[in-house]
């Protein structure tokens, strides 16, 4: 599977999404501009040795990584995470390769990028109006564990 963060901002959040990587073999995608630099030795804590064993990328914009997926013979499926769908992510059919997109922490994803993408945005559902989203790592274990589960199975 692919994690793509787009603007990342808490440091902490981006190397715990690295442990996630490293522990399901997924490609970590850094979509800048970034909200630290990658030397930060907070970055680095929350990862820990995990660095080593991950595959990540950066990139200047989604838009340049699109362009690069959309070359390959068979184009995966990108799927935009966020509170504003009502599909729950859990019902997509995700295939080996598909890319898993979440926002900033403090803004989410654009609505111009969620609009035009409609069809496949997709939702960790909540149920405390109150709570208005969970943790970055956290939506990102909820959503690639369920993906690898269907592709991979346990």
């Amino acid at each position: 599977m692919n994690v793509v963060l787009v603007e990342p901002e808490i440091p902490p959040n981006t190397g715990n999404v690295a442990r996630l990587c490293a522990a399901t073999q997924s490609t970590l995608h850094l979509v800048g501009p970034l909200g630290f630099r990658l030397d930060d030795k907070t970055l680095k804590r929350a990862g820990m040795d995990y660095w080593e064993q991950v595959t990540w990328k950066s990139w200047d914009s989604l838009e340049q990584l699109q362009t690069v997926v959309r070359q390959e013979p068979r184009p995966p499926s990108f799927y935009y995470v966020t509170t504003k769908s009502k599909r729950p992510y859990t019902q997509p059919r995700y295939c080996v390769g598909d890319y898993l997109v979440f926002g900033r922490e403090t803004a989410g994803l654009p609505k111009a990028l969620l609009d035009a993408n409609s069809e496949t945005t997709i939702t960790i559902p909540m149920f405390n109006p109150q709570a208005r989203s969970l943790n970055l790592a956290t939506a990102v274990a909820v959503v690639l564990y369920e993906a690898v589960r269907q592709v991979k199975g346990f």
